[in-house]
């Protein structure tokens, strides 16, 4: 279809064109997930794609979509800085919207969401353009948008504890990574939308505590990187580039367990353990001063 005829749909509300069959109309939309061109991307074929699935339009063709969608997250895998990325990032969101629709109607088995939930990770720690907004493309955002998509994952039913216990696993292997040079650092909203992930999957209240506390404590240990200034006994020239990601997930986290609504049942838990990671890994300006007592 042309941005012409998708945007008529735009402004019409939406409706599903009569004129023509649905599946060469969804074939259209998903190649222009990829495409360059913000307004024909962003504004235009996402809304329409989105909106048809949140309506039920795919209900009974959800599997198919979502296996169209899911095989975009391998497209030019690996690659940075191309417009690869765009197909990558926006199938993410695009699956996202698949297995919210599932969540509230139940029309994919549960070991296809747990498939999509394999490729879904899969891609998101390979993924190495980690650029937000481009110039002259608009937003790119792929860390955020793998972001969303997990934290939609995360609330399926299909996902137990076990399953949600690898989601946090997966949003820890990202944050965790050291950035060597200032385009490494996720500076568009990433940490806060990783932190939403996290919250998306403690809301299911399967995680328990004794799990959190191995979990807080791998952050920590990665984060002292600022602290010490050496990694794996190698010197690192800027420990505060290294854990620049980390430091900002770490704060991110412990700012919406404060303030978000619907706080996990962890939160009081939790809170304590962030506290402490960020004392220890901020002792110049969050440690606790030690008490003197007078002669």
């Amino acid at each position: 279809m042309t941005p012409a005829q998708l945007a008529q749909i735009v402004d019409a509300d939406f409706p599903v064109p009569l004129d023509r069959p649905l599946a060469g109309v969804t074939a259209d939309l998903v190649r222009a997930l990829g495409d360059p061109d913000p307004v024909l991307r962003d504004d235009l074929a996402l809304p329409v794609l989105a909106t048809w699935i949140e309506r039920g339009v795919y209900d009974d063709l959800l599997v198919g979509l979502g296996d169209g969608l899911a095989t975009g997250l391998r497209s030019g895998i690996g690659e940075q800085g191309t417009d690869s990325v765009f197909r990558r990032s926006f199938s993410a969101l695009a699956l996202a919207e698949c297995l919210q629709r599932d969540t509230e109607v139940r029309r994919v088995p549960g070991g296809k969401v747990l498939e999509w939930g394999d490729r879904l990770t899969t891609w998101f720690l390979a993924e190495q353009d980690t650029r937000g907004r481009v110039a002259g493309h608009g937003w790119a955002h792929a860390v955020a948008h793998g972001a969303d998509a997990l934290g939609v994952l995360a609330g399926s039913p299909h996902l137990g504890r076990e399953e949600l216990e690898v989601v946090l696993e997966v949003l820890a292997d990202r944050v965790v990574r050291p950035s060597t040079s200032p385009d490494d650092l996720l500076v568009a909203g990433e940490p806060d939308r990783l932190a939403s992930a996290v919250l998306a999957a403690l809301r299911r209240d399967l995680v328990v505590v004794d799990h959190l506390e191995g979990w807080v404590a791998r952050l920590t240990d990665a984060a002292e990187v600022a602290v010490t200034g050496t990694r794996d006994g190698a010197a690192v020239e800027d420990p505060y580039l290294a854990a620049g990601n980390l430091q900002a997930f770490l704060r991110a986290l412990h700012l919406q367990l404060v303030l978000a609504p619907e706080p996990p049942a962890v939160r009081s838990d939790l809170l304590l353990l962030l506290v402490d990671a960020l004392r220890r890994t901020n002792p110049h300006t969050l440690a606790v001063p030690a008490l003197t007592t007078g002669a």
